[in-house]
């Protein structure tokens, strides 16, 4: 074991002897754990870089030994490994492909919205926000919720500022879900949702919604809720297929939550991309209200990701689990980023139909170019994702061929069988996004085109 440390203060330095002794103590003492514990040796290499754990280390003998982690990731989170999205976008990166797999938007958001985050800057609010938002943000969020859905809500008593849309579903799974819980997916899901049901030591069961229109299946869902249901968990519309949920499949679901006594939470980030039909708010429908969570964020609506605004709309009851658990988390939210969101969610109508018209074309450069490539293209109602079935190229699953994609092609698209509880449901699919630039949707199409054969 070899330690490279550097003391700049007089009455801390150590003579060379002493870091071989220190060496020669911590190697007997991990060497032991090692032991008792009945795991690989645990020594690992200190020094100011880093050794892959496949790489043979040097100990200060000039023998050689394995270079193990000393500390690993709790076994709640073994089976997560590093995001397919970062995945895909860093092979995208390293072969110059053109990324449209992870959903963020390479045009920015609308300049009133900036300039009220630079406002808010130079006026001082720069300080930590109030825990559960600020007010006028808090109001704000009312007033569009009202607006969109015909509820009236408490903003001191009912609505919850969060950083980002992920936090909130953190903060509503972690504040309302005890350990043993059933919780319903809706399978394919975006991956955070079985991540952090795991670290709440939830029971996840799902239900699979299949191609092509990948319909809600109320008899399998009936099957599947027991006396341990705690919760369901919807995305409407959904990513990453595009589907967004009737109002039957909805009151049906509805149904059964109140027969069974069981909450639900609503993901409804992309609410303003609704194409096809108009988006139903689970809390709108009888009975609902008390029983469900509604998330939602500022970043997809206003081509904002980075900002991480999101909020949790609630009743009193199931608020205070979720601010229980977001004091934890987060505490609080960007300031100035949040007086800025006030701002933006008081928009004009225009706004927003104008966001649906450049989506829309947007929409049809690629569903049109991916047809034209020879993709079977599934419909997708809402969001800005488009799923479709790539056996036609030959290759023997969705990651597979996402890799051909970006390395031989030169565009990057994202496999969904990680968005599955069994990911051979979806190894036939996968998901582009349209949060481009026209320019880059057709740059994108045409690499397909001329590169992409089918076998």
């Amino acid at each position: 074991m070899q330690i490279q440390c550097t003391w700049t203060r007089p009455e801390l330095r150590l003579r060379p002897t002493s870091f071989l002794t220190l060496s020669q103590h911590l190697k007997r003492r991990i060497d032991s754990l090692g032991k008792r514990e009945g795991t690989h040796s645990l020594v690992a290499a200190m020094s100011t870089t880093t050794t892959p754990d496949n790489q043979v280390a040097a100990n200060h003998n000039g023998s050689t030994q394995n270079s193990n982690p000393l500390l690993q990731i709790a076994k709640r989170l073994e089976k997560f490994k590093t995001t397919i999205f970062t995945q895909m976008s860093n092979l995208a990166v390293k072969h110059g492909a053109i990324n449209l797999g992870q959903g963020f938007p390479n045009f920015d958001g609308p300049e009133f919205v900036k300039e009220a985050a630079i406002q808010a800057i130079k006026d001082g609010k720069n300080q930590y926000a109030r825990g559960y938002g600020v007010p006028d943000l808090n109001f704000a969020i009312a007033e569009r919720f009202k607006k969109d859905t015909g509820l009236v809500v408490d903003p001191e008593k009912e609505i919850t500022v969060t950083s980002g849309c992920t936090e909130a579903i953190a903060a509503t799974i972690l504040g309302l879900i005890n350990p043993g819980d059933e919780v319903i997916l809706f399978a394919p899901f975006y991956d955070s949702y079985e991540a952090t049901l795991s670290m709440a030591g939830a029971k996840i069961k799902g239900i699979t919604l299949r191609p092509p229109d990948f319909a809600v299946p109320i008899d399998e869902l009936k099957f599947a809720i027991s006396k341990n249901t705690r919760a369901m968990l919807i995305n409407t519309p959904h990513n990453p297929t595009g589907k967004m949920f009737t109002r039957e499949e909805l009151s049906k679901i509805a149904s059964l939550c109140i027969e069974n006594n069981v909450l639900v939470f609503t993901d409804e980030v992309y609410d303003k991309l609704a194409f096809e039909m108009d988006h139903i708010s689970m809390a709108s429908l009888p009975g609902m209200y008390e029983r469900t969570v509604t998330l939602n964020s500022l970043g997809k609506t206003f081509s904002l990701t980075g900002w991480k605004i999101g909020w949790a709309i609630a009743p009193p009851h199931l608020t205070w689990g979720v601010r229980q658990a977001h004091a934890f988390l987060t505490f609080s939210t960007s300031t100035p980023m949040q007086w800025a969101a006030a701002t933006a969610l008081r928009a004009p109508d225009s706004y927003y139909e104008e966001l649906k018209r450049d989506y829309n074309a947007k929409k049809a450069i690629l569903v049109e170019g991916l047809k034209a490539v020879g993709f079977k293209v599934h419909p997708s109602s809402g969001t800005y994702f488009v799923v479709v079935d790539h056996t036609c190229f030959g290759l023997a699953n969705d990651i597979e061929f996402c890799e051909y994609l970006i390395k031989e092609v030169g565009v990057a698209a994202i496999p969904t069988s990680v968005f599955y509880l069994n990911p051979e449901e979806g190894k036939d699919l996968v998901r582009f996004t349209f949060c481009k630039d026209e320019g880059t949707l057709r740059a994108a199409v045409e690499r397909m085109k001329e590169k992409l054969l089918r076998k």
